[in-house]
């Protein structure tokens, strides 16, 4: 496996952990819970890939 793949992996906590601080439910009309979740696992994700590749280039570039 890539060094990328165990990025991800470790990167992934810190996002999940950032995202739950947030008040997601204030955005969203009542009882769109469902909205919500995705909204949020679409924001996990997207974080996630950002702040690995931001990494990946820091350290390849840097090296």
């Amino acid at each position: 496996m890539t060094s990328k793949f165990f990025l991800y992996l470790a990167v992934a906590p810190f996002v999940v952990f950032g995202v739950s601080s947030l008040n997601i439910n204030g955005i969203f009309k009542k009882n769109h819970v469902v909205s919500a979740r995705v909204f949020v696992f679409l924001l996990v994700l997207a974080l996630i890939y950002l702040v690995t590749n931001c990494l990946y280039d820091i350290f390849l570039y840097t090296v």
